[in-house]
């Protein structure tokens, strides 16, 4: 078995390259399950984040009040009180800002499952870590190694339930601790 850092590198660069391929097909995979209206919602919100939306209203409504102001005569006035723009740029308002929490909603529930999974590799890591633990302080038992910290180690080698510990956090959030 090498341990070359160029070894470990290219172990951990496949490991790494794995994950994230992935987790990309897992996205990909998400976005294409996703129902037609959700995706049509991204699509609106992702455009009207761009700067092509910008530019689109730059232009139309840039000409829109020139026309009506009587800078472009050749374009007849059709709203020289620009209450229809304002009117149109309000309904457009509502539209935009009802797709942008579509999405909003979209993504918190895509962070949500990322969090349970963050929590569920926390957890096991930890599950894991307390095994090792105990694992290493027998073995140090059995070789007749002294440890100082005995009653620390005691104490990390018990398992750790998690509604402890959300218990124990919402308690002194309560509290203002």
């Amino acid at each position: 078995m090498s341990t070359s850092p160029a070894a470990n590198s290219a172990n951990v660069s496949r490991r790494l390259d794995r994950n994230i391929e992935t987790l990309l097909r897992r996205r990909q995979v998400e976005e294409r399950s996703a129902p037609l209206q959700d995706r049509v919602a991204g699509e609106i919100t992702r455009f009207a984040g761009s700067m092509n939306f910008v530019y689109f209203h730059a232009v139309v409504f840039g000409a829109w009040i020139l026309a009506n102001v009587g800078l472009l005569p050749f374009i007849p006035e059709f709203d020289p009180s620009l209450v229809i723009l304002a009117m149109v740029a309000s309904v457009e308002a509502i539209f935009i800002s009802t797709f942008v929490l579509i999405s909003q909603n979209r993504m918190a529930e895509a962070d949500d499952k990322r969090s349970d999974l963050n929590l569920q590799i926390s957890l096991l890591a930890e599950h894991e870590a307390t095994q090792l633990l105990t694992i290493v302080a027998a073995i140090a038992e059995k070789l007749g190694v002294e440890v100082e910290q005995t009653a620390e180690i005691e104490e990390l080698k018990e398992d750790v339930a998690p509604e402890e510990v959300l218990d124990t956090i919402e308690e002194k959030a309560r509290n203002g601790l």
